[in-house]
């Protein structure tokens, strides 16, 4: 081989090598992670496992990813999640965790040493609406018995839901305090679950009750419950349930959540997580599980999900501050 040929052959090698190099470098390259652990931060059957279990299946069946595990951590509303989740998983390209609204809450209630400007945001994914409900025999009718009764006296009406601090606490208050109530009266018991909260209702232990509309949909469709109203904007789709807000409560809340990596990880491994999971969540397989599961699109991307969620912690912590759970 000649000195010139040997040159062009050298130029033509570097060439390929850089062109390989940028490709994967690219956010079109970095959407196939080899593998990914998801962190739920609580425990099997909940809606932050169901959410990291559908995540798994969507990210495999797109080819997002090649190889998707689920691991539950849980405990104290997500907290004890997410301090494992910060210690173990800095400068992790290979580890996320889905979180919520409900631990803003618990960081706050909790007084958590591990907060959420520890973590990196990848992307919000859904969002859950609420309901508020009675039991089919209870003497509030309408949303407005209810805020009567709670403009009356506060406390005397009690209040089943999810964690304290969690979203179903933060609707119940902010219910309370548009109705004219003293908030920081609010009886509320927590339960670990819907169907214990559900039980309570049933056995006329509680007065009203807030979870997940298809946390309690069937006893609704039974005529055990009955929905006074839901929390979203407008009423959800094929179902005859009147807004808080258009009953004459200004109260609008929705149960989201969303996925974050951990603390100090490079440009590029944030980019290959936002890729992967943009790719899942805008995919017909992502379309189908939203509609099974009754889940609404809530999907932002990273820049945005990080500017929602510094807006919400401050909302959240105003409200929870107003019901006496933060000082």
């Amino acid at each position: 081989m000649s000195r010139t040929d040997f040159r062009l052959a050298r130029r033509s090698f570097t060439a390929a090598a850089l062109a390989l190099a940028a490709a994967w470098g690219s956010p079109a390259a970095a959407q196939a992670l080899p593998d990914l652990k998801i962190i739920a931060p609580a425990a099997p059957g909940g809606g932050w496992d169901s959410a990291s279990r559908m995540l798994q299946q969507t990210l495999t069946a797109t080819g997002a990813s090649k190889n998707v595990q689920v691991v539950n951590v849980p405990g104290a509303g997500g907290t004890v999640g997410l301090a494992q989740f910060v210690n173990t998983a800095k400068g992790d390209g290979h580890t996320l965790m889905v979180m919520g609204i409900t631990m803003v809450g618990a960081v706050l209630t909790n007084k958590a040493p591990v907060g959420l400007d520890a973590v990196t945001p990848i992307a919000r994914l859904t969002g859950d609406p609420l309901v508020v409900v009675v039991p089919a025999n209870s003497p509030y009718k309408t949303l407005k018995d209810l805020a009567a009764a709670l403009k009356a006296d506060t406390g005397k009406v009690v209040w089943a839901g999810g964690s304290a601090g969690g979203a179903d606490h933060i609707l119940a208050g902010l219910v309370a305090k548009a109705a004219g109530g003293d908030a920081t009266k609010l009886n509320y018991v927590p339960f670990s679950g819907g169907g214990e909260a559900l039980a309570e209702m049933l056995g006329g232990r509680v007065a009203a009750g807030v979870s997940g509309y298809n946390e309690f949909e069937s006893q609704i469709k039974a005529g055990k419950l009955r929905a006074l109203g839901v929390s979203t904007a407008a009423r959800m789709a094929g179902k005859d349930v009147p807004t808080l807000k258009e009953q004459g409560l200004d109260v609008e809340l929705v149960n989201w959540r969303g996925i974050v990596a951990g603390p100090g990880i490079t440009p590029a491994q944030k980019a290959a997580f936002s890729a992967a999971i943009e790719k899942a969540l805008k995919s017909p397989e992502w379309a189908k599980v939203l509609t099974a599961r009754g889940w609404d699109d809530a999907y932002l991307n990273a820049d945005q999900f990080a500017a929602f969620l510094k807006a919400d912690q401050a909302r959240v912590k105003d409200v929870l501050t107003t019901i006496g759970l933060v000082k």
